[in-house]
């Protein structure tokens, strides 16, 4: 259940309606609130969420805040802010926990803690939606039917366990639509990374065979398959099959190098996910390990946005919270230690899950080890973090410098284009700064093609920075003073004098002013290190061979030519896959294939009489009659 309430404003003398603000709109509340648990919003003039918290007893909670002293500086200047407040009621405290840390995510709030890159991580997915099941790296929303094995911390560590289940297995990675459509078998078959089902090479029941083995590996039963393939081997070399026992013994071999290569790997702990929080010079990093089926299945650093106030084990409860707000936790949580609402945080994990989830801080045994190596790659993560931040800043101040700027850029703004004679143009922007690669700010831009003739480098700029700025300007004007869009300090072209002429020009149009433009020109013969800068009033120069400057600008520019070439790339293999069956109504991928199957291709199906469309199975008189019209009406 919602509440809120909405205040009275004031006018000045002057005709500007402000809201009142402090404790007395915090006091205001009191009289209609429950003594439940529950979740607030404290909300400013604008309408913008300062914090988001939770309470056992909302009302107990809110009255201390109506306290004119004993608060932090950070706690009072929120409260001196807040012109309004909300609150929702739970069932129970564990609920509001749950729907803190949600609120918190989707409003990030000025006062919060807030988790910071939390990207969804990588599973391994079995489909069970096909006889011959599909096992590819998936991310994103558990939509499809399946077994979910993971999380794993890098795309790369998926793509090595697959590699190694392709291996050890037998199976397939392709699409249905390449698995029906395939006449003979692919290279993984030839290189014996697949059992080939797709042409009858192994039934239905032997291949369901290997999954089976498959979940029985990945649940952490490693032994008992390898102990099943070394009794197959041994039977096959008895009755003198040695193909079929080298087949076996290449398997288990790939078996043991998954378990050989996967760094720290527990013998007694089957599933957990590992936590340490380390605080230096005022900055926190919270190391995370998984450890699933006996195997360490990677790491990854945060450094969660929080304000010096807040104590390490704050930061870390508040971390989890939102952490596990898209992911499902291991039955097993490790943390370095102590929370004040351990418990708690226990129980809604467990509600959320629905399975017993249990947090602990070990105090001896392999699991503290296992605690004391995640402490200290979080040390080590902090470090790299204080130089690779120290250097940057010098290499920044260097820019700066070179290009005759009031300070060293905080944001660098790349556009680079990519097409193939002006089919499938994508434009793309990257952005850097002083921590590095800023791939959340990463913008592709499909280029409209019916506005500029193919192949025009120009007006595919001229484009894509008109759209750029166009919306910029926009969103700075729609903005209110705390939450303003960050403009660049610094935009770099890729490209010469035009590119450069053309980025002026657009900037002129719309009113653009103060934003120092660069353009990179490629060297002769394309030379790396022989690049030419362009700016405007200024002459061309190069820097030296040898200059940091320099080869900061190729890693700016190369990431630009990554994004946009990977971009036009994924555009370009649309394209391809895409059909005229596509765009005909009523038409699914069902239907799609009973044609394709029938016909062989698109084109015969556009020539074929309506008599042999009502022929394929699936496709009812009128829907042949559809598809007949759609290839064969005028209009």
């Amino acid at each position: 259940m919602s509440q809120g309430a909405d205040k009275s404003d004031n006018t000045n003398k002057d005709g500007v309606t402000s809201r009142p603000t402090g404790p007395e709109v915090v006091k205001s509340y009191l009289k209609t609130l429950p003594g439940g648990p529950g979740v607030y919003r404290m909300i400013d003039e604008q309408g913008d969420a300062l914090y988001v918290g939770k309470a056992g007893n909302l009302k107990k909670r809110v009255t201390s805040y109506t306290k004119l002293s004993g608060h932090t500086n950070r706690i009072a200047r929120m409260i001196a802010a807040t012109a309004e407040m909300e609150f929702t009621t739970t069932e129970t405290e564990s609920e509001a926990l749950l729907l803190e840390a949600n609120l918190i995510k989707r409003l990030k709030p000025y006062y919060n803690i807030l988790l910071r890159d939390d990207k969804s991580f990588p599973y391994i997915l079995m489909t069970e939606d096909h006889p011959f099941s599909q096992v590819v790296k998936h991310r994103g929303a558990r939509n499809r039917k399946g077994r979910y094995f993971g999380p794993f911390a890098s795309a790369g560590a998926v793509n090595r366990t697959l590699n190694t289940l392709q291996r050890a297995f037998l199976l397939r990675s392709c699409s249905d639509s390449v698995f029906e459509s395939r006449t003979r078998p692919c290279l993984l078959y030839q290189i014996k990374r697949c059992s080939a089902p797709c042409v009858g090479y192994i039934d239905e029941e032997s291949y369901a065979k290997l999954i089976d083995e498959t979940i029985v590996f990945l649940d952490g039963k490693s032994r008992k398959v390898q102990s099943h393939l070394s009794k197959l081997m041994d039977t096959a070399s008895e009755r003198l099959d040695f193909e079929q026992a080298a087949s076996y013994r290449d398997r288990i071999h790939a078996l043991t190098a998954i378990q050989a290569h996967q760094g720290i790997n527990p013998k007694n702990t089957e599933e957990a996910d590992v936590f340490a929080a380390k605080r230096e010079g005022g900055q926190v990093c919270i190391q995370v390990f998984f450890f699933r089926a006996k195997q360490n299945w990677g790491n990854r650093a945060y450094f969660p946005r929080h304000d010096k106030s807040e104590t390490l084990a704050d930061v870390l409860e508040s971390f989890l919270a939102q952490f596990y707000d898209n992911k499902p936790p291991a039955k097993l949580i490790l943390l370095n230690l102590g929370l004040a609402n351990q418990h708690l945080l226990a129980d809604a994990l467990s509600i959320k899950a629905e399975r017993k989830i249990s947090i602990f801080v070990p105090k001896r045994g392999e699991r503290r080890d296992l605690v004391n190596h995640a402490l200290v790659n979080a040390r080590e993560a902090l470090a790299r973090r204080f130089a690779e931040s120290a250097s940057q800043r010098r290499l920044l101040e260097a820019v700066a410098d070179t290009f005759d700027l009031d300070r060293p850029p905080q944001r660098i703004e790349v556009y680079d284009n990519s097409h193939i004679q002006g089919t499938n143009a994508v434009g793309a922007m990257i952005v850097g700064g002083p921590e590095g690669f800023q791939k959340n700010e990463y913008r592709k831009f499909n280029i409209r093609s019916d506005a500029i003739t193919p192949g025009d480098d120009y007006g595919m700029m001229r484009q894509v920075l008109t759209r750029r700025f166009t919306r910029l300007l926009k969103e700075t004007a729609e903005a209110n003073a705390d939450d303003e869009r960050p403009w660049p300090d610094l935009v770099i072209i890729d490209g010469g004098r035009g590119q450069l002429g053309v980025a002026r020009d657009v900037f002129a149009e719309l009113g653009v002013d103060g934003v120092p433009l660069v353009a990179i020109a490629k060297g002769p013969d394309r030379n790396a290190g022989r690049e030419r800068l362009h700016m405007l009033n200024h002459p061309s120069f190069i820097l030296e061979p040898n200059s940091p400057v320099l080869y900061y600008l190729q890693r700016l520019r190369d990431e630009a030519h990554r994004f946009a070439i990977g971009s036009h790339r994924s555009r370009r293999k649309k394209d391809i896959g895409a059909s005229p069956l596509d765009d005909i109504p009523g038409i699914g991928a069902k239907r799609k294939r009973a044609l394709l199957h029938h016909f062989g291709s698109a084109r015969s199906v556009k020539q074929a009489g309506l008599a042999d469309l009502e022929a394929v199975e699936g496709i009812s008189q009128s829907m042949a009659k559809r598809i007949y019209d759609y290839f064969h009406n005028d209009d």
